[in-house]
């Protein structure tokens, strides 16, 4: 096998998670599709998202220091991409991509009735990089679509259908290949 090098290098670091992230509060409140967002740390449970300064949320998350990341289903791949083509500065891009307000348990921010999981974030810090700004932020809550749940209360995420963002393409989380350890466990 052989490798070439890209000209100019670049983030090539795919599948991501695709993710629709509502910010504001009951004055101002906006969606926007982002994929520049993951895992920081397990305890306490933080996460971050990168946003360009010059996007309509961007001040919204400034305001507030809160946001909810809400994991869309293959069922919201249409309003995935749209929150991510239009502004919200001229449109109201819950009424625009067919997507519910919901209020969430623990921030000011809106969750989206029709995603799965919703995770409400409080911002810890804002790092200035380049192009983006990344909020990092601490998880503060996390609430589930019940009918994901089984008979024991067991939430199925494997179930939801997520999507995934891989170089201009949005595509879904669908086969299993293993468990965490099973190259480890005994036969």
């Amino acid at each position: 096998m052989s490798k070439i090098e890209f000209d100019k290098p670049g983030n090539f670091l795919y599948p991501l998670p695709a993710v629709i992230v509502s910010c504001g509060d009951e004055e101002a409140s906006n969606i926007i599709t982002i994929a520049w967002t993951g895992t920081v740390c397990s305890d306490p449970p933080m996460v971050y998202i990168s946003v360009r300064k010059e996007r309509y949320s961007y001040p919204l998350i400034k305001k507030t220091g809160e946001f909810v990341i809400n994991l869309p289903s293959r069922d919201m791949a249409w309003a995935l991409d749209r929150a991510g083509c239009i502004t919200g500065a001229k449109d109201d891009k819950f009424r625009d991509c067919k997507l519910t307000r919901a209020k969430s348990l623990k921030v000011s921010a809106p969750s989206i009735a029709e995603s799965p999981v919703c995770i409400e974030c409080k911002v810890t810090q804002v790092l200035e990089l380049g192009t983006h700004d990344m909020f990092l932020a601490k998880v503060v809550s996390v609430s589930v679509d019940d009918k994901f749940l089984d008979d024991k209360g067991v939430f199925h995420m494997d179930q939801c259908d997520l999507i995934a963002y891989e170089h201009g393409a949005y595509r879904t989380m669908s086969e299993t290949l293993g468990t965490f350890g099973f190259s480890v466990r005994k036969k």
